[in-house]
């Protein structure tokens, strides 16, 4: 049995998702949509799309240019970065993040879809199963992304065919079999008409299931983050007095997974050091436990010396403390990855030295094939081996996304040239 398939699902009541697909799949479009007819959209925002969609010559609605907000992306009609919306229906809040198709940036994508609990893999229903759309669905696997939505858009420009559809769920369903998803979903639609994102319409009568809105307020968020171990990265040390409890020192930080209650028993990692936890204060008060995502700080019972970086973690239920690993690495950085420049890595709120070895290898996005390399360039994503100056303590990312995913930066100039998710 998979790990995803372990992860016992929780309803959050918000849904983060992305949206990914080849150029001109109608992405932007979908997502217009959705803030449309959910009437998320403000009346200066629709005033001025309208006047956008004029000036191009265009009748109507372009409902894409809610998402390309970028101008480069508006003259060129493709989506280059990542967009950001929000909105919300009586049973649910979402966070859309709209992510690029093009191969070249696969880094955006990384980035956008790495917190989401669903990806949605837009299709073209004339241009069928392509191999950006495998891509797509790799990386969402990669990124231990639960729930994957097959939406096969542009229904209407092939008569709503239902054997179009049959034919590319039928390929979707083949390709993902080995990607270890919690649940897969597909439907037919057209962003542009409106025909099964919030209404049905009336031109697909041929299909039973569910709207894309309706999957969405009914997806469960099947994260590890509350039911996993204790995951507190320090991220202050307060003075005795400032944390809320007189003569004791505050541990303050995100919990980013699990919880922490008090008369837990606590184990400081790396160092090793035990106590009880004696209170658990939020920006409300003090309260008996809490749980990720939240901001908290915790008092122990013992004075110790902790310092940022350091982890709080259940006893009992420890993360592996190590300072060697291989790491799956997505290559962010237009310079390539040399060994002989300095990095460090930044996982949770610690910041340590690290040597990183030879490739293992690079795969293939596109076929999914291991490929010999000697180097990972811009967009590349491969394995490799990592040894730090000092242990931090961790979870394989297939088990724990928080505990298992950190970020790598160049000494020599602070920028942020990869992320990396540890096996």
């Amino acid at each position: 049995m998979s790990a995803i398939e372990n992860i016992q699902p929780v309803d959050t009541g918000m849904l983060r998702f992305s949206s990914a697909g080849s150029v001109d799949d109608g992405k932007s479009t979908l997502i217009g949509r959705l803030l449309y007819d959910t009437k998320a959209i403000f009346e200066d925002q629709l005033s001025s799309i309208e006047k956008s969609t004029k000036r191009r010559g265009q009748a109507g609605i372009d409902l894409s240019l809610l998402t390309d907000g970028l101008l480069a992306e508006r003259e060129q009609g493709i989506t280059i970065d990542v967009a950001y919306r929000y909105f919300a229906t009586p049973s649910r809040k979402f966070i859309i993040a709209d992510t690029p198709g093009h191969e070249q940036y696969t880094r955006n994508m990384v980035t956008g879809a790495s917190t989401a609990d669903l990806a949605i893999v837009l299709v073209d229903a004339r241009k069928g199963l392509l191999t950006q759309s495998r891509r797509h669905a790799y990386i969402a696997s990669l990124l231990r992304i639960p729930h994957v939505v097959l939406a096969v858009n542009k229904m209407d420009l092939v008569d709503y065919s239902q054997q179009v559809f049959d034919d590319i769920r039928t390929a979707f369903d083949g390709f993902v079999r080995d990607l270890d998803f919690y649940r897969v979903d597909a439907l037919p639609m057209s962003a542009l008409q409106g025909d099964m994102v919030v209404g049905r319409g009336e031109n697909l009568p041929w299909y039973r299931g569910s709207t894309l809105l309706e999957i969405l307020e009914s997806a469960e968020v099947a994260r590890s983050a509350v039911h996993g171990k204790l995951f507190f990265p320090v991220q202050l040390v307060s003075r005795p007095g400032d944390s809320g409890v007189e003569g004791a020192r505050g541990y303050a930080g995100r919990i980013e997974s699990g919880s922490i209650g008090v008369g837990d028993a606590i184990t400081v990692l790396p160092s090793g050091q035990t106590s009880r936890v004696r209170e658990v204060r939020t920006f409300e008060g003090a309260v008996g436990r809490a749980q990720a995502p939240q901001s908290v700080t915790v008092v122990l019972e013992d004075q110790l010396d902790i310092s940022r970086g350091e982890v709080l973690a259940t006893t009992g239920s420890l993360l592996v403390v190590a300072r060697e690993f291989d790491a799956t690495l997505c290559w962010l950085a237009t310079e390539p990855f040399n060994r002989g420049r300095r990095y460090l890595i930044k996982q949770g709120t610690r910041v340590v030295k690290a040597l990183f070895g030879s490739p293992q290898y690079r795969t293939n996005v596109n076929t999914l094939v291991q490929e010999p390399a000697d180097t990972f360039a811009l967009n590349d994503i491969g394995l490799i081996s990592v040894k730090t100056a000092q242990p931090i303590a961790f979870e394989p990312y297939r088990s724990n996304r928080s505990a298992g995913s950190f970020i790598v930066i160049d000494e020599t100039n602070n920028n942020t040239v990869a992320a990396g998710l540890i096996q």
